[in-house]
This record gives C-alpha cells, structure tokens and sequence, in this order.
C-alpha cells in the first residue's frame, strides 16, 4: 500500500503534463430505484404509450447507452435495498423479512454499504427518498455513509395510515419525512400523510439536483442514491400531471417520472459533467397486487403495474418480481444502442462499481455479487453470472438458471396461497416466459446444472451465520 501512494502522484503528474487527461477517474453516479416499478412499464421495454404515456427520456437514456432485459433483484422492497446496498443476499445481512409491529430492524452497522465503500473512496454521497432499511437510532441512511439524507424510512403506504379509522386512537406511531447530515440524528421535518404523497418525489429531485450542483462547483465526485417512492401504493402524480397524460393516474405517474428522470439528466449535462457521469435507472422489484377493492380510498386504489411478458407480481418466486426494468448510461465507455439478455443481480453493483472508482469491497463476509464491470463497459460479451437463488421472504423459492427456472415453492400473489412440490417444478424461460409448463421430464438435467449454486449458497450460510433478524448494534459476526 506504501507503495501505490508513492506512486500514484508521478502518474498524475506525468498525465497533466501530457495533456491526456480528459475525464476525472472516478466519475460520479447517479443511481435511481423506483419503487414496485414492472419490467413493463417504460417505452424502452415495450411499455410506455400501451401503459397510457410515452416515455421519451427514459427511452433517450437506454438507447445512450446499455438495456438489460434480464436484471434481476430480490422480491420485495427491503430485501431489494439490502442486497444493492451490500452486494450479498439479503438473508445473510438478516433483511430478508421486515418484522411486523414497532420492533427493531435494518443494517447493523458491521455491514458495509456502497455508500460506506464510495465515501472511503472519496465521494460525497447523498440520498432522497425510502430507505426501508432502518427506522432507529442508528439505522437511517446518515450512519450508513451517506453524507445527507432526506426522505422516509419506511414504506410510502404508512403515509396512508393517518386518514383511516382507528389510527388516531391505536398507539402506533406516525411516520415523518426526516432530514439528516451525517454525524448526527435525522430530523422529523412533517408528517408523511396523504397531503404530502404526491409531492414528496418533486422534493427529492429538487434536492438531487443542488446535491449535484454543489459538488460540481468544488469538483468533487459525488454518489446520488434516489429510490423515488412512486410507484408505490398509494399512486398518486404530483398535481402538475394530474389528467396530463388522458389516461388516467397511471399514464399521469408514467409522464412524471419520464419528466423528472430527464430534469435530473439534463442537470448533468447543463453542469458539464455528462462524460463524467454514471447514470442507472432501475427498480426493487415487480409490481404491486393489491386489491382495489381493499380499502375506501379512490384514486389510490388504481394500482397498476406490468410485468411485460413475464408472469407475476411482487411477493412471488416468479419473473414478474425478479426482473425490472435497467439502463445504464456512461457516454464515452459505454457504448450506445446497446442490449443484452444476461444475466445480472442487483447484487452485482456494489462490486461493480467499487472496481471503476477503485473503492474497497469488503474481504472478512461474504459478497455474493460478481464484478461485471467489463461486461458493462463491453469488453466481453457475457456477464459471468449464469444464475442465482431466489428467495421470498428467508424461504428459497427456486433457482435461476440461465434461461431454465426450478420452482420448489409458489405463490401467485402476496396473499396467495402457497404451494409446496416434492420435485421441483422446472421451467423454459425461454419458451415459457409465464412459467406455466413443468417441463422437468425429459430435463432431468436442469437440475443437475442448476442446483449446484444452492448447494454452494447453502454451505457458505452453515459456515458464515446469517445476522439475525432485529440483531443489536453492536453486532460482531460468530468466529468461524
């Protein structure tokens, strides 16, 4: 290590005097995660008009650079934010399931977070919107190495709870938007209630571009994490594009994000930054199934959401939660007008990412997601991942297996009910994009090819134990 920061200097040196310099080395990233957001929905997966507005931004954005058709993630919300934020399962960081009631939960502060890796890296981090990884003392995103933070801590449906009957009397404490700097405690700014529902994604994207503005001015590198909370129930645009899209609070939603995505882009490129800058839009998981009959509200009840051709919603073992909607834009190393079909976890970022910027990746846990860094700047045509474990909940649902899928259990919904096989069902994804059509026999072989990495995935949990749902700080993990 001495000797590298011997080194480094001369290279620097060398390189200004030659002129050949023409980018900073650790460019900035900007990161945004929609919320119950289907693989479906945007223009530039086959969504778009068909989902009641066009999305022109988003479509510029996959066309500037590089569309994954098979990126995959955990099923549902927190178990989505864990894994991106840690590149492991979410199980092993003990957020593979949110305790019902008031009680503790989140990341203990042994894990390390991308935020964590990119601050010791150098960068100023920042991030507006839902965490859902912590709601204590200790456990919001400014003690995860974000530099500031402004957003809510939970789920976008608790803004619900104040206009139902029997939430003023039970007891149960009121969610608040917060707003935090690292180093202290985050501040409750107002309540999170159905008044400020529609406005709150304005806000964060206000506060994503002065974050961006600020620290171009000092020329610093900077990390934007944005997980918007539409399309969360309950959907509700911003009054600016109520009844602008003609189609309804979905299509009105679609036109606000398309709008906002592209303010923040145009943000970057007015700031003169564009080369410079690692630009990914994404989501946690498939889309909503709530019943729309399930409570009095009425604009709120609309709940859309498409998983395009695949089957499913949130809460299942199946296509429809597990692959999202991706887009990755880095002008100069990434080539445009570019799509793949490999396989990538959400995982896969954390390493990702810290080989570009020369950030540390965590060598005492293990880290279950793979750098794909050469893959995305295209320097190889595949992405080294041919599969990897589903989980629901801490159950394991099934195995991803190139284009194979083996179901052990099923759901078809969040409240569905749950089937369990003594042989595990085996699907073409390929020419059964629904997963419908068990095809275990005559593929025997499927797997004998695929299970392998759950035997792999199930001895590393024996020999290094999960942190334990609700776990304490501090946690310091059992000796091996």
């Amino acid at each position: 290590m001495k000797g590298r920061f011997v080194v480094l200097p001369v290279f620097i040196l060398l390189f200004s005097i030659s002129g050949v310099v023409n980018a900073q080395e650790r460019p900035n990233i900007v990161l945004v995660f929609m919320d119950n957001f289907g693989w479906g929905e945007p223009g530039f997966n086959g969504g778009g008009i068909i989902r009641g507005a066009e999305t022109p931004r988003l479509d510029r954005l996959a066309d500037e650079g590089l569309r994954l058709t098979n990126f995959n993630v955990e099923v549902q919300c927190t178990p989505s934010r864990s894994t991106l934020m840690t590149g492991r399962y979410a199980i092993r960081s003990g957020n593979g399931t949110v305790p019902l009631g008031e009680g503790v939960y989140g990341l203990v502060q042994w894990e390390v977070t991308m935020a964590e890796m990119l601050s010791e890296a150098g960068y100023a981090t920042a991030m507006y919107g839902k965490w859902h990884l912590g709601r204590t003392k200790g456990r919001f995103p400014t003690d995860q190495g974000f530099d500031e933070w402004y957003g809510v801590p939970n789920s976008t449906d608790e803004s619900v709870y104040s206009s139902l009957e029997g939430f003023s009397d039970s007891g149960v404490s009121e969610t608040f938007v917060m707003d935090g700097q690292k180093g202290s405690v985050p501040s409750k700014v107002r309540p999170y209630r159905l008044d400020y529902r529609p406005l709150i994604d304005r806000d964060l994207t206000d506060r994503a571009a002065s974050f961006m503005k600020r620290q171009a001015e000092v020329g610093k590198p900077f990390f934007v994490y944005l997980p918007y909370t539409a399309t969360h129930f309950p959907t509700i645009p911003h009054p600016d594009f109520v009844g602008k899209s003609g189609s309804g609070p979905w299509g009105d939603l679609l036109m606000q994000i398309d709008s906002y995505t592209g303010e923040l882009l145009d943000t970057i490129d007015e700031l003169g930054i564009r080369d410079d800058t690692i630009f990914i839009f994404t989501a946690d998981n498939g889309p909503e199934a709530l019943d729309s009959g399930s409570t009095t509200l009425t604009v709120e009840t609309a709940v859309h959401g498409s998983p395009g051709p695949w089957r499913a919603t949130l809460f299942t073992g199946f296509e429809g939660a597990l692959r999202v909607p991706f887009a990755i834009r880095w002008p100069g190393k990434i080539a445009p007008d570019r799509s793949s079909d490999e396989i990538v976890h959400a995982m896969d970022l954390f390493p990702t990412i810290a080989k570009i910027v020369g950030g540390r990746v965590p060598d005492d846990r293990v880290i279950d997601g793979i750098d794909v860094s050469d893959f995305l700047l295209g320097k190889r045509q595949e992405s080294g991942r041919d599969g990897f474990v589903v989980y629901m909940g801490n159950d394991v649902f099934g195995v991803k297996w190139r284009n194979w899928k083996l179901h052990f259990k099923e759901q078809d919904s969040w409240n569905g009910v749950l089937r369990e096989y003594t042989m595990p069902r085996v699907y073409n994804l390929m020419s059964d994009p629904q997963e419908r059509d068990n095809v275990l026999f005559p593929n025997t072989w499927v797997p004998k090819a695929a299970l392998p990495q759950l035997q792999e995935h199930v001895a590393s949990l024996k020999k290094y134990p999960p942190v334990p749902t609700g776990a304490l700080d501090p946690y310091e993990p059992p000796r091996r």
